[in-house]
């Protein structure tokens, strides 16, 4: 007789959902977007199921004032294509940085996601500002520790 253990899961309705902050202040973008990519999907929870929402949500503030080591702000290119023939439109990092710098980063953790339907859900409770203001006070979001 094989003796049965059973590994535990937890169902997505009865996760504890924290919320943190972080301050983007000189923080390297790609360090900082695996702690979050990892916060996010639940992997700092001992009851961790790879195949459920248990994660918490991530409020980055100063996203603006975030760092790329290296020449990446030079080198390093963004693409995007309308689905046009020669649509193909680039970005270096420093232009898309000036213009938009929620995207970088969200770009840096999106793209560590899982590619389905968990990870689009799971990119919704990541929330970037530009600045150091930021909506969710009455969450009472606590500092991430990095």
């Amino acid at each position: 007789m094989q003796k049965v253990t059973r590994s535990l899961t937890v169902e997505e309705g009865r996760a504890a959902r924290k919320w943190y902050v972080v301050d983007a202040t000189d923080l390297v973008l790609g360090r900082l977007a695996t702690r979050v990519a990892s916060t996010l999907r639940g992997k700092n929870n001992p009851a961790f199921t790879p195949h459920v929402d248990c994660g918490d949500f991530v409020v980055v503030v100063n996203a603006e004032k975030i760092r790329l080591t290296g020449n990446k702000l030079d080198q390093k290119i963004y693409y995007r294509h309308s689905g046009y023939p020669g649509g193909i439109r680039s970005r270096t990092a420093g232009e898309l940085l000036a213009k938009r710098p929620e995207d970088v980063l969200r770009k840096a953790v999106v793209g560590m996601l899982p590619k389905n339907r968990l990870g689009r859900q799971l990119a919704h409770k990541l929330k970037i500002y530009a600045g150091g203001e930021h909506p969710h006070t009455s969450q009472k979001p606590e500092p991430l520790p990095l």
